[in-house]
């Protein structure tokens, strides 16, 4: 009897040692994924952005030890631009500080970890707002530089047109100011450069003045879209903001639009009764809708059915810029053990819009397992100004919301519809967003992307040891 305590006890304690063996494996090379789920990976550590002096002495540290780094901030970014195996993710959220506002000059300086809601909440007191950022506020300011974001303002373009300026924390430890006159052959690749030519530690930003807004919604069938945008929007210099949805519904695939214009309000004097910040709206009615819509046809057509009926109700109401550029898509979120959700975006010129639809449903009436939820389309102004550019032209955005599974099998199918949508993406003179999943081929990147090339070469020269880096980098820069 006494044997074969002793027996369970050795058991036991062997049993001990290996499991906080396996915790302190797990807390020394944690695994780590991005919002898409897609691309778990072990790195070596996860580093907490302290301050400046604690960042310099990280990169230095990893420069002798030889250890790769990743850049992380809420990782909305969906290709493993945050993460690499074995690598220090150095998370900047903490970094976040607003360092000044400038309300004569209309600029704001913030640590690159601050959020678009708290410069928001910062500026909305003195009557200013953001000139270009996501239709989100969660994300951090570094990670929309790091993917040069744009948004629904149809008057400015890209993120990278609104920077005065950076400082930047290169690849051997030295802070660089960056700008338009200094260290300026780094502006155009830093912003866009998915994080891969050193860590930005705070950004120079000009603002712009909070304006008043009357919602105008409208109904119409896609073939109407082009020239309605050109003659209502474009064409209309009192329009400041637009927004579209096109119907994923069976029943109306690819036909039915409705629009969403932010027109500058005659009566700006009333700003105040209109401009504190909103925040959670009732998301349950939408929530509950959505969910049908990820398990059936006829969930996908109620769900348009109600989201025509609710622009009506908007029709007419008034609306500050803050608040046009809030969250209004929580009723999106998404958590299932088997299932995620990825985002893909697509530009395509003005002109192709119409055909480029028609080739769109070709395709998307073939693979019908192939779960869609939501088009919304947007407007962006053709902008070269940063060396991965994806307005070619004056384009419209096509941002695709695909339900999947992750299993290889989910990943494989998803890839195979996904290419032929990129493929009629490219026969229009399109391009593609590069913060989503590595879907497209090498091929596609290049065609898309044809300066490619030059950014990565530029990016060796910078950081010849290759210090930063990312599965982004791993699957299109080596």
């Amino acid at each position: 009897m006494r044997k074969i305590t002793w027996i369970v006890l050795l058991v036991y304690c062997i049993g001990f040692v290996c499991s906080i063996s396996l915790y302190k494996a797990q807390i020394s090379n944690p695994e780590v994924e991005d919002k898409s789920r897609l691309l778990p990976v072990r790195i070596k550590e996860i580093a907490q952005a302290g301050g400046e002096r604690e960042l310099q002495t990280l990169v230095k540290k990893a420069e002798a030890a030889d250890d790769k780094i990743s850049i992380a901030g809420m990782q909305h970014s969906q290709g493993g631009h945050t993460n690499y195996p074995n690598a220090i993710m150095v998370d900047m959220k903490k970094y976040n500080k607003i360092l000044k506002l400038d309300i004569a000059r209309k600029t704001i300086r913030v640590q690159s970890g601050a959020t678009w809601d708290d410069i928001q909440r910062k500026i909305n007191p003195h009557g200013q707002a953001v000139k270009v950022m996501q239709s989100q506020n969660i994300f951090t300011v570094g990670g929309s530089l790091s993917v040069n974001v744009h948004g629904r303002d149809i008057r400015n373009g890209a993120l990278i047109d609104t920077v005065e300026s950076f400082r930047l924390l290169n690849p051997v430890g030295k802070i660089l100011n960056v700008s338009r006159t200094e260290n300026a052959e780094l502006f155009p690749l830093v912003i866009g450069g998915y994080g891969l030519f050193g860590i930005i530690l705070d950004v120079t930003l000009h603002l712009t003045d909070d304006e008043l807004y009357k919602i105008r919604t409208k109904s119409l069938d896609y073939r109407e879209y082009a020239s309605y945008f050109k003659e209502e929007v474009k064409g209309n210099d009192q329009v400041e903001m637009h927004m579209a949805r096109i119907s994923v519904a069976p029943d109306s695939l690819l036909k039915e639009m409705y629009v969403t214009d932010y027109v500058l309000a005659n009566n700006q004097h009333k700003i105040k009764d209109w401009n504190e910040l909103k925040e959670e709206r009732i998301i349950a009615l939408p929530k509950f809708f959505m969910g049908l819509s990820r398990h059936s046809d006829w969930g996908k057509n109620i769900f348009w059915q109600q989201q025509k009926k609710y622009i009506q109700t908007i029709n007419g109401n008034y609306e500050s810029r803050n608040n046009v550029m809030r969250s209004d898509s929580q009723f999106m979120e998404y958590n299932h053990p088997e299932k995620t959700e990825v985002l893909q975006e697509y530009f395509v010129p003005v002109i192709e819009f119409q055909s480029y639809v028609e080739g769109l449903r070709n395709i998307l009436e073939r693979e019908k397992a192939f779960n869609l939820l939501n088009i919304t389309v947007r407007y962006v102004e053709k902008n070269d100004h940063a060396t991965l550019s994806f307005s070619k032209s004056d384009m419209f955005a096509f941002v695709l919301l695909i339900n999947q599974g992750t299993a290889g099998k989910d990943i494989k199918k998803t890839k195979r519809v996904i290419n032929e949508m990129l493929n009629l993406t490219l026969e229009h003179g399109g391009s593609y967003y590069l913060p989503y999943y590595s879907y497209p081929s090498k091929n596609q990147f290049l065609q898309a992307y044809p300066r490619s090339q030059e950014f990565f070469q530029q990016k060796r020269e910078y950081d010849p040891n290759e210090r930063f880096v990312n599965l982004f980098y791993e699957e299109y820069g080596k």
